[in-house]
């Protein structure tokens, strides 16, 4: 194939403009690395060996294997069956691609749940949440971490060192999720002693004086299973976001025992949904994504935008995590048409899937691996693309364009010469917009008007325009260098405290630009107002005072040229 010298070179300023670090894990020279999920736990072993050649000879460089196997692992209690995926790594060395292992904590088999239903979700209905789903288990069972813990030690010791395995995935894509259980409450209750010490400490944060909610002691607080007090209900969301990502790192903690320093350790999060705060996992070796742009839950960009997705879909997804370590990727990119949602599921437009991978790149993703190799031929996912299609071997419109990108990025790689002067006019546009999920989930608690949307707020107005000016953006977090920025952006940021205020303060001394919106600074950490005029804490800093707010009715506001119906049907 051959790729104008033009082109090549634009497209080397754009690989250079994301101000990618050297990569511990994926070399810069490498450009981007594709990778695709197999299952071979659903195919006659008689056609791993074609299947595995195939991928090989279409540009795979490595396949994701085990994230939902753990019946085939380990199918009774204590014996494990790990032969057969050996068998699979060692075709897949053969043929010269490398392994991403996944921990299958987010299937438990059916013998664990029928011997200890303790380790599933509870539903605010007191049911269990039953074999069927994915994600059943619940990190806030004890046992279910003692049984995940234990299993993981015989795998690590298994694959221990091994050269074949490139990293490791835990779990898979964390999201909303809630367990109204015994065992949940008891550790809901430790979370809030150890955060408050005292009992009184707590009613003071929560304002229980209002309506009479004083607690006695930590024993009489009890999930909250419906609207109430929002302190309450905020550190219920600290709560579930904490309990995954303390089961991530166990997780962690378990495997890094038995790897090389070569192998990394990841997790992939859907793109801002749910309870769950990636930038909490401090302890992964970098953060990566989930990306599923056209099934129907957004009509996109244009009049087809339904089967090409919304355009900055990619590009928050990128700019999310990447900041977090210096290194993301998208671990899960759609191969075409799927079958869930809870709208239609559209064919992708031809191309569609090979103009995803070059924004994957140009957004600066270290890999780009699709979900999954062969549609499948029943269970739940039965219309669900890959790429080949029923029989095996046939390419999916989404297959060829997978193929074409992988033969245009080593035809690249073969030009490429890393750029070792940064473009000073990027650099200068480069905007960081700070981020804080204690912020989304309070005010979407307390929305005060039924068209605030915080994640809409923030696109709108803010990550759109931004994008649209060609600046660079990073998604930090408060304990980030803020001077790294020429500009700094904090949307709708309710909860603060004076060390963020003087942070603030002392990034605009030293010539920082600071562009905060409505909300900002109304209330503490903990969702109160405080004592004095709105906002009073960031008055000196922003040179104003702020009187009063006012909420209007829906016909009041304009809908500037439809973007806001854009961002409703984006957000679902």
């Amino acid at each position: 194939m051959i790729i104008k010298k033009t082109l090549i070179l634009s497209l080397l300023i754009a690989f250079a403009s994301v101000s990618r670090c050297q990569d511990k894990w994926f070399p810069d020279e490498e450009l981007i690395t594709t990778g695709v999920y197999y299952y071979p736990e659903h195919w006659p072993q008689e056609q791993w060996e074609r299947d595995i050649q195939n991928m090989a000879l279409q540009g795979f460089e490595w396949v994701h294997l085990a994230e939902f196997a753990w019946a085939m692992l380990e199918p009774e209690e204590g014996v494990y069956t790990f032969e057969w995926l050996d068998k699979v790594v060692g075709l897949c060395d053969q043929n010269g691609m490398k392994v991403v292992l996944s921990t299958p904590s987010a299937t438990p088999p059916v013998w664990m749940a029928r011997k200890y239903p303790e380790i599933l979700i509870t539903n605010k209905d007191g049911s269990l949440k039953e074999i069927g789903h994915r994600q059943h288990g619940s990190p806030s069972s004890d046992k279910f971490r003692e049984l995940t813990y234990r299993y993981l030690e015989v795998m690590g010791t298994y694959f221990k060192n091994d050269p074949r395995i490139l990293g490791w995935q835990i779990y898979n894509e964390q999201k909303g999720w809630a367990d109204y259980g015994e065992n949940a409450e008891h550790r809901f209750r430790a979370f809030l002693e150890k955060k408050y010490l005292t009992v009184d400490a707590l009613n003071k944060a929560w304002g229980t004086s209002f309506w009479s909610m004083t607690y006695p002691d930590f024993t009489s607080v009890k999930i909250p299973t419906q609207a109430g007090n929002l302190h309450h209900l905020l550190d219920w969301k600290r709560f579930q976001s904490d309990e995954m990502t303390t089961f991530m790192a166990e997780q962690k903690a378990v495997l890094e025992k038995y790897l090389n320093e070569d192998q990394w350790v990841t997790t992939n999060f859907i793109p801002n949904i749910g309870n769950i705060n990636p930038k909490a996992s401090e302890t992964l070796d970098f953060l990566c994504y989930t990306r599923y742009l056209a099934h129907g839950y957004t009509s996109g960009t244009g009049d087809r935008g339904f089967r090409r997705g919304f355009y900055l879909d990619i590009p928050f997804s990128n700019d999310y995590h990447r900041p977090f370590k210096g290194t993301t990727g998208v671990m899960e990119l759609q191969p075409g048409q799927v079958n869930w949602g809870n709208n239609y599921n559209p064919q992708t437009e031809p191309g569609t899937v090979r103009m995803w991978l070059w924004h994957s790149y140009a957004g600066g993703s270290d890999f780009a691996c699709t979900y999954r190799y062969r549609q499948p031929l029943y269970g739940s996912e039965q219309y669900h693309y890959g790429i080949v299609r029923t029989d095996g071997v046939t390419l999916s419109p989404g297959g060829k364009d997978f193929v074409t990108f992988m033969d245009e990025i080593k035809a690249l790689r073969k030009e490429y010469d890393i750029i070792k002067t940064k473009n000073k006019d990027w650099d200068s546009r480069q905007a960081a917009i700070l981020v804080s999920y204690d912020n989304r989930w309070e005010t979407e608690l307390q929305k005060q008007t039924k068209q605030w949307n915080q994640t809409g707020h923030l696109f709108s107005h803010y990550y759109k325009w931004l994008k649209s000016f060609g600046a660079p953006v990073d998604f930090i977090s408060e304990r980030d260098d803020f001077t790294k920025y020429p500009i700094l952006l904090a949307p709708a940021y309710q909860l603060l405290d004076k060390k963020l205020v003087n942070k603030w303060t002392a990034y605009v001394e030293q010539g920082g630009h600071l562009v905060l919106s409505v909300r900002t600074g109304q209330k503490d950490r903990s969702g109160i107002l405080w004592e004095g005029d709105w906002a009073e804490p960031i008055h000196e800093l922003s040179g104003a005072k702020i009187e009063f707010f006012d909420l209007l009715p829906p016909v009041q506001i304009e809908s500037n040229d439809g973007r806001n119906q854009l961002f409703l049907e984006y957000l679902g």
